[in-house]
């Protein structure tokens, strides 16, 4: 079975970056999940990325996944009128190289 990977770009409103890392922080690690990492990629812009067994593990996390965006959603920006406040993509890992 392949495994999976989601990543979500998000822009966090002026002032709520130490609070909106934080909750990520926190967040536990679901069944499935083999890595989950948060990466500030501007001063407000950061993206989320998470690797995962399978995609059915992905999809069986889907439920608490929202609700993290919940808890976090009233710090963050509208990216566009078509996105809203998330640009999240998924699909199959087709290459995967571990560096030591």
């Amino acid at each position: 079975m392949a495994k999976h990977t989601n990543v979500v770009r998000f822009r966090v409103k002026s002032g709520k970056q130490d609070e909106f890392e934080s909750v990520f922080s926190k967040a536990e690690i679901w069944d499935g999940q083999l890595l989950h990492l948060l990466a500030k990629t501007g001063d407000q812009s950061y993206v989320a990325y998470a690797l995962w067994e399978s995609e059915e593990k992905m999809a069986d996390a889907r439920p608490r996944m929202i609700d993290l965006l919940d808890s976090a959603r009233h710090m963050l920006e509208e990216l566009s009128p078509e996105l809203g406040v998330t640009d999240p993509v998924s699909g199959t890992v087709v290459f995967e190289k571990h560096m030591n």
